[in-house]
């Protein structure tokens, strides 16, 4: 199951920067994670300073 990000996305990139197979990227408002493209690893909710990234 992959990860999502919510509404409480600052937009500080931590999560892109950190994410070992680069599914994360700048969208409208927020980063947004490529469901196919994502491996469940965790490291985006782990790095984010408030919780965004989800399990979906």
């Amino acid at each position: 199951m992959a990860y999502a990000i919510s509404d409480d996305c600052i937009m500080c990139g931590a999560c892109a920067d950190e994410c070992p197979v680069s599914a994360i990227s700048e969208g409208d408002g927020k980063y947004v994670i490529d469901a196919d493209a994502c491996v469940d690893c965790g490291t985006c909710a782990d790095c984010c300073p408030v919780s965004a990234p989800q399990e979906a």
